[in-house]
């Protein structure tokens, strides 16, 4: 199974994991049929049909062995993994099992379709012919023209064309002809109801209409005479089927009607293109998934790298901070700013969602703050200023930035803020007492207003300035109960007199106490000051 040992390979090369399969031959023995690293013996493991799923620890490495569904006793063995971490052995295993198994059946179908076609030696070597050009092909499109160059000649056609469905536009659209450019042929509407190949698609059954029947503009360039018209199926391991796209045959040598040999070669033909389509658009998905993956690790990175280090306002100020994301990346933010004079500024906002175009709300918002709280030490002309550079953003995206922005003043022993709907901000005594600063606006993009300021005491050495926003309080635990504000507040409390470093990892261990492996729902962001 050589398609299938490039599909193994393939898989090998994304994910950095062996991956082989073995069937049960005549005497009860197994023989490894495919394998990711052809050439080589892929280790041994003692499979069972009667197992589920299961993983097995040997001298190369951790195994994931499954049972292959189907008429033939076969099993699936994934893994050992290179070094990089814990492979996804389950999520590989979701992935690769349907296409594996689909490969098996194309090949039951194969021997099938053989031991009926004894005879038709020509035909036969057609169908192994093409089942070579498909494992070896990167691409479909790359090799669909050979395809119906083999076709052809056999069968006798001198048109030939293979249409493939368009999910997005819902055509069908040309990949390879003879006797017209591929390129050059219009894509047919799937509900066109004068096309051949467009009914076809809509009914899935092989159709053979004659000279002068269900002429269509689009399908005149590879059509002369009467055409034969297959759909291409791919069925899946459930049993359900899809239609991918249509094989047609026209002008035959002689003007010889296509005969039911004719019909049952075709349909094996288009068989073995279904799978590769439907193959090639998993590989496709898996690969671009994980580009995706790769490409949200790097957003991430730099998210954070755009969060100022904590010793940025040191010596004035000591500071801890911690951001973790729901996605890769996230709305919530923090920033820091020495203004001069003793007096440092912290802000934290909570963009209205998480994921990427928070993200990118999030960093507009910190890139202008960072402007604007150089010009001024009030924060209610920073953020008035913050709210005119990014109102448009906001509108566009109908997004809302909750902002804390808070100007501490050891020298005169004050501390002046401005709150835009930002819920959890307090100041912490030493004796314990726990004052709340409340919003004194809405969040910036819900109103044109200017946001107001206001002041109080601060005790310089003393007071701690606690913010956080609500992914924290509302973190879910296994039962669905809400971690709720008042624990935070009583865990910093209780560690007050420590550092800030300190009371952050106590807060974020009482997170992770309550929520255990619960999926988080918000970001976390959580800022801890004392001046």
């Amino acid at each position: 199974m050589k398609e299938l040992d490039v599909v193994l390979s393939a898989f090998r090369e994304a994910t950095g994991c062996e991956a082989a399969v073995w069937l049960e031959g005549p005497n009860g023995r197994l023989v490894a049929t495919a394998s990711s690293n052809a050439g080589a013996s892929p280790p041994p493991f003692p499979p069972s049909h009667t197992e589920p799923p299961r993983r097995v620890i040997g001298a190369r490495g951790e195994m994931l062995v499954t049972a292959i569904p189907g008429p033939r006793a076969a099993w699936l063995a994934i893994g050992p993994c290179g070094a990089g971490g814990t492979p996804e052995l389950d999520a590989y295993r979701r992935f690769l099992l349907p296409v594996v198994t689909q490969y098996l059946q194309s090949a039951l179908e194969v021997e099938h379709a053989a031991a009926e076609l004894a005879e038709r030696y020509e035909e036969i070597n057609l169908l192994y012919t093409i089942s070579e050009i498909l494992g070896r092909a990167v691409t479909l499109e790359e090799t669909a023209v050979t395809i119906l160059e083999e076709v052809s000649g056999t069968v006798g056609a001198r048109r030939a064309s293979i249409l493939v469905h368009d999910r997005v536009t819902d055509t069908l659209n040309v990949v390879a002809a003879l006797g017209v450019v591929a390129a050059e042929a219009p894509p047919i509407a799937v509900d066109d109801p004068k096309s051949v190949s467009a009914r076809v698609f809509r009914e899935q059954h092989l159709r053979i209409v004659e000279e002068g029947e269900m002429l269509c503009d689009a399908e005149r360039p590879y059509r002369k005479g009467a055409m034969m018209s297959v759909p291409i199926m791919w069925t899946s391991p459930t049993g359900g089927s899809e239609p991918l796209g249509v094989v047609n045959l026209s002008g035959r040598h002689g003007d010889q009607p296509f005969t039911a040999g004719d019909q049952k070669l075709m349909a094996a033909i288009a068989t073995q293109i279904g799978t590769a389509i439907q193959n090639a658009r998993l590989v496709r998905s898996s690969l671009n998934q994980q580009k995706l993956v790769q490409e949200m690790q790097l957003a991430h990175d730099l998210q954070m790298k755009l969060l100022p280090r904590a010793d940025v306002v040191a010596p004035e100020a000591t500071v801890s901070a911690r951001v973790v994301p729901a996605e890769s990346v996230g709305g919530d933010f923090y920033n820091l700013f020495r203004l001069g004079d003793g007096k440092t500024g912290v802000m934290i906002g909570d963009v209205s969602s998480h994921g990427y175009r928070a993200a990118l709300i999030m960093a507009l918002t910190m890139s202008a703050s960072a402007i604007h709280a150089q010009r001024t030490a009030d924060p209610a002309q920073t953020l008035d200023a913050l709210l005119h550079s990014v109102r448009d953003e906001l509108e566009t995206t109908e997004m809302f930035v909750s902002v804390f922005y808070g100007v501490v003043d050891p020298a005169s022993s004050r501390l002046r803020y401005s709150n835009t709907g930002h819920p959890h901000a307090f100041v912490i005594g030493a004796d314990g007492s726990c004052e709340r600063l409340p919003a004194l606006d809405p969040p910036l993009g819900m109103v044109p207003d200017a946001p107001a300021a206001q002041e109080r005491d601060w005790a310089p050495g003393e007071d701690l300035l606690l913010l956080f926003t609500d992914g924290i309080s509302d973190a879910r635990g296994r039962d669905g109960e809400r971690l709720g504000e008042q624990a935070v507040l009583e865990t910093v409390v209780k560690h007050r007199a420590e550092e800030p470093s300190e009371i952050v990892e106590h807060v974020f261990e009482i997170l992770r106490q309550h929520m255990g492996d619960t999926p988080r729902r918000d970001d976390l962001t959580l800022v801890v000051l004392r001046s």
